[in-house]
């Protein structure tokens, strides 16, 4: 059995998509096992490794986890992607439900039904553009480093990269009127690991089509 990590979700981004950023981050080389078929992902509950019969499950350091913000967390503290103390960890926590809360809209869109679509997305936007981003914006503006919390990569930048990439896929100028959000996108894309995971042939996952929602459907029975 190799070291590597092991996801086991189906071959998109949906919950899982954010950990991968996550490991490629930190530089860790990670393995996939896909869900393909209900079957597949009957076999992995009957197998008793699923603690609430749910993906995305990561195998690492000797546990089958499972929940999102669990494996996060447990990444993010494990290679030194956490803060340096409780304070900016409280910081890195609230940046990142707030990205987690943007993206999450941006991942049901392709779900929802073709006749409320161009409504959501405007929503979507707004949100995006009212809510979210100044926060970051201003952040960064009083903060004066070149990363939200401390001076130093944590997990709130990786996160807020994966969803600015994200919105930008519903709208390409979404950052005209967030000038450090811009600077900020062009250093942290430039961090070594992130670019690296940001290339053709890398891991990441392409945006969520309809070929791919009839399978979810099928696997999951929504």
């Amino acid at each position: 059995m190799s070291g590597k990590p092991k996801l086991h979700y189906c071959n998109a981004r949906g919950r899982m998509e954010s950990i991968r950023w996550l490991l490629a981050a930190a530089g860790v080389e990670f393995e996939e096992e896909f869900i393909e078929t209900k079957e597949d992902l009957e076999k992995l509950r009957n197998d008793g490794v699923l603690l609430f019969q749910q993906v995305p499950m990561v195998e690492i350091d000797g546990m089958k986890m499972v929940q999102t913000r669990a494996i996060l967390s447990y990444i993010a503290a494990k290679y030194n992607l956490y803060g340096k103390d409780l304070k900016e960890r409280a910081w890195i926590d609230m940046y990142v439900e707030g990205t987690t809360d943007l993206m999450g809209m941006i991942m049901y869109l392709p779900f929802q039904p073709a006749d409320t679509k161009e409504k959501n997305l405007a929503l979507i936007i707004e949100r995006a553009t009212t809510r979210y981003f100044p926060v970051y914006e201003k952040a960064l503006k009083d903060h004066g480093h070149d990363y939200l919390v401390g001076n130093k990569l944590s997990w709130a930048d990786i996160h807020l990269l994966e969803a600015i990439l994200m919105t930008e896929e519903c709208k390409p100028d979404i950052l005209s009127a967030f000038p450090l959000l811009q600077a900020f996108k062009g250093r942290i894309c430039n961090v070594p690991t992130i670019k690296k995971f940001l290339q053709p042939g890398s891991q990441r996952k392409p945006p969520t089509d309809e070929k791919f929602v009839a399978v979810v459907r099928k696997i999951f029975n929504i």
